[in-house]
């Protein structure tokens, strides 16, 4: 996990209510940060804690190798879309 993913957790919620969610403590959230990895059963509970503003792929590049792997799927769609209009827009 890059410092970018990272701060941009750290804006969205604190380790704390992180923690409060999964049941867990503050310092454990904290070694995922360490660590640099959020367990693999936790990413996509987190992403949608966070609302999807992180994606999977962001957390963990090495099980979610695509941008839209782990996205529901109307995120998937959305995104999909989005590569479709800048695709056209560059054609």
């Amino acid at each position: 996990m890059s410092n970018q993913i990272h701060d941009k957790i750290s804006k969205k919620m604190s380790k704390t209510d992180i923690g409060k969610h999964f049941g867990i403590s503050s310092q454990a959230v904290g070694k995922w940060f360490i660590k640099g990895k959020v367990p693999a059963e936790r990413v996509s509970s987190l992403c949608a804690l966070l609302n999807w503003e992180i994606t999977p792929h962001e957390l963990r590049p090495d099980i979610y190798p695509n941008p839209t792997d782990g996205l529901p799927c109307e995120n998937k769609c959305m995104s999909n879309e989005s590569l479709a209009v800048n695709n056209d827009i560059h054609s």
